[in-house]
């Protein structure tokens, strides 16, 4: 039996639709033996508290998924956050989280400049796609180098409405799983691309054996903004993850990592 965690789940502490207790039961109906929560924080961005938390915020957050992890016996309850990750505030994020007792920091880019990738269309209007790609791949590459991660979310969100560069990426894809592995970083399967435009999951599959081949640990995550998407399409992912030849999967407590078999 596949030891099914679900380290990416947001809830309404930042743009999630459910309390935090609304999402165990479907954790456990789901088979999972961990849920993590990993709310949207990010730094030195005013404008993006609609759909993330800014550093007030965070520690009622904490409290809260303390209390439900203590509270709850069906399941091993970890606590999280999504942050994303902005070149040239490494600093600055590193003194924000190593006052937090975490399981896990994801990191994140969904910015460009001023502008996110992933919350619309005219984000890439008038632009050169290959040199958006180029930049997206060299600032998640930067979050992994940066030290300040456990995981790398949706590693290619830059592909979410389908817009793809003029010659196979191949080799971002190559530099990107290099850079995982040398400064020890876990990627995740991220499902929740099948609920967005592209309409599959991050990374683009056809590029998931060049992160086995460089030895990147792995996880499923859902991504979820709802319980009912809590695991979801997971069983599709787990064949995939196997596919490509992995046979262990990353679980995380204490901000430590351990590998554990699939099956």
């Amino acid at each position: 039996m596949i030891y099914r965690t679900d380290y990416h789940i947001h809830s309404r502490f930042s743009d999630g639709k459910s309390a935090p207790e609304e999402y165990i039961g479907h954790a456990v109906e789901a088979g999972l033996k961990e849920i993590g929560f990993a709310d949207h924080l990010t730094l030195f961005r005013d404008d993006a508290t609609d759909w993330s938390m800014n550093a007030p915020r965070v520690a009622p957050y904490l409290k809260h998924i303390s209390t439900l992890a203590r509270n709850t016996s069906s399941i091993k309850v970890r606590k999280g956050l999504e942050v994303d990750y902005f070149p040239g505030k490494e600093n600055e994020i590193n003194s924000f989280l190593n006052g937090l007792k975490l399981d896990y920091a994801i990191g994140s880019v969904h910015y460009l400049g001023n502008e996110t990738v992933d919350l619309g269309r005219e984000f890439y209007a008038g632009k050169d796609i290959n040199r958006v790609y180029e930049d997206y791949f060299d600032h998640v590459a930067a979050a992994a180098a940066s030290g300040l991660f456990d995981i790398i979310a949706h590693c290619d969100l830059v592909t979410i409405f389908g817009y793809k560069p003029s010659t196979d990426p191949e080799n971002l894809y190559r530099k990107l799983a290099r850079s995982f592995k040398l400064h020890d970083v876990a990627f995740e399967i991220n499902t929740n691309g099948r609920n967005r435009p592209v309409g599959d999951f991050y990374p683009d599959r056809k590029y998931l054996s060049i992160f086995r081949e460089e030895n990147v640990p792995v996880c499923v995550n859902s991504d979820a903004h709802m319980p009912t998407r809590v695991a979801q399409y997971f069983d599709e992912a787990y064949e995939l993850v196997k596919s490509a030849g992995y046979s262990e999967m990353a679980v995380f407590e204490n901000r430590q990592r351990f590998l554990i078999p699939i099956e």
